[in-house]
């Protein structure tokens, strides 16, 4: 039963220093966004995912920053019809200028 035991506790220390080891990994992979007010950026639209097509973008916009809120909550306004509305700012992406 002892060796039951201290297999078991093995396996949940590698676990944990696995499951450890790729969340610093993944955090050295994400990049922080900031945004600024009167920036363009693009929306990002999740409901493309229902009906998947090869040459439907997945991004909206251009969308133009209103206000920047804590806990990346950025207010875009839409410049075509007029409104502003709220969104995670992990939907939002830099335009590019050309």
């Amino acid at each position: 039963m002892d060796e039951l035991e201290e297999i078991r506790n093995d396996a949940y220390d590698c676990s944990k220093w696995y499951k450890d080891h790729m969340k610093i990994m993944h955090d050295r992979i994400i990049t922080q966004k900031e945004f600024q007010h009167g920036q363009n950026v693009l929306l990002y639209n999740s409901r493309l995912h229902l009906f998947p097509g090869k040459l439907k973008s997945r991004w909206t916009g251009p969308y133009i920053v209103h206000k920047v809120h804590s806990h990346s909550a950025v207010e875009v306004h839409n410049t075509i019809d007029g409104t502003t509305f709220q969104v995670n700012g992990h939907r939002l992406n830099h335009t590019v200028s050309i």
